[in-house]
């Protein structure tokens, strides 16, 4: 699917809370020149669950169009509603999309069982890469290593981004998947342990303000430099906490916003940073000289 750092890209809107498409064809462009290795839009850094079924095809296909295979683009398309990300993935394939990333049903919190089939009718009705998001911070759902390990034996299931913040649980996958099972981190702050463990990099919301940084990160490693990459590991450390002192992506947003980037403000239930933590921020950015 791809190697290296996949960007979970901020969706930009206008002051009347419409999509800025022209700031987000200047972002894909700047993610390009600086070595992203793949556009993940629409996932939960991109806002969707906020936005409408014609916002989203609409956001994607523009994507897709912008990018034209320079890099590759993966759409978000899970849903609580399977019979709606069945729908949406099946759109996504027929306007060019590489590939698929597919978060466990929130909310709902399915069964192994459920969870298993939710993933299987999907991966019937498309015959382009997905996938696997397991983030149940978020979703209120763990997709167990052995229900990882059933679907991974459908073809077109080629992957997980693995968000549960735990390496056991990572190593496991690692364990009974094999290595033809691409693993990514989903997590900024475990890049290296996850790398370590075979996986091949990051989707990534640290991306969104230090992309080439992130893409040296895990190239460093993978070309067996990995002192290099956990030097920047640890340095970007502090910044990564600060990104998730709020909610993602309210504190991602903000440090954009913040360099100039112009990407808008968040749609409710989001809010605007508290002062106090815009001040924890901003320390941290300056680290990184990205003020």
């Amino acid at each position: 699917m791809f190697r290296g750092s996949g960007v979970a890209l901020v969706t930009p809107f206008k002051t009347d809370g419409s999509v800025d498409y022209d700031r987000l064809q200047e972002l894909l462009e700047w993610h390009i020149q600086n070595q992203t290795d793949a556009i993940i839009i629409c996932g939960t850094t991109g806002e969707s669950a906020t936005m409408s079924d014609e916002e989203r095809r609409s956001v994607i296909k523009f994507t897709v169009d912008v990018v034209g295979k320079r890099i590759k683009v993966i759409a978000g398309t899970g849903s609580n509603n399977a019979a709606y990300a069945l729908e949406l993935s099946q759109y996504c394939e027929s306007i060019g999309v590489d590939g698929l990333l597919v978060v466990t049903p929130y909310y709902n919190k399915a069964t192994d069982l459920g969870l298993r089939r939710y993933y299987e009718m999907i991966a019937n009705a498309v015959n382009i890469p997905i996938i696997l998001y397991n983030v149940p911070g978020r979703t209120g759902v763990n997709l167990k290593p052995c229900v990882v390990k059933e679907l991974a034996l459908i073809p077109n299931i080629i992957g997980i981004k693995e968000a549960s913040g735990d390496i056991a649980q990572v190593a496991e996958i690692a364990r009974l998947c094999g290595n033809d099972f691409l693993i990514y981190s989903g997590n900024d702050d475990m890049i290296v342990p996850i790398l370590s463990l075979g996986g091949q990099g990051v989707i990534s919301v640290l991306a969104n303000i230090l992309p080439q940084q992130t893409h040296d990160l895990v190239e460093a490693y993978l070309t067996g430099d990995v002192l290099k990459s956990r030097q920047l590991q640890l340095e970007m450390n502090g910044l990564v906490h600060a990104l998730f002192i709020e909610v993602n992506p309210i504190p991602v947003k903000t440090a954009m916003n913040l360099m100039g980037m112009n990407v808008g403000g968040l749609r409710l239930p989001l809010t605007e940073m508290t002062a106090e933590h815009v001040e924890k921020l901003k320390e941290e950015m300056l680290k990184q000289q990205l003020l």
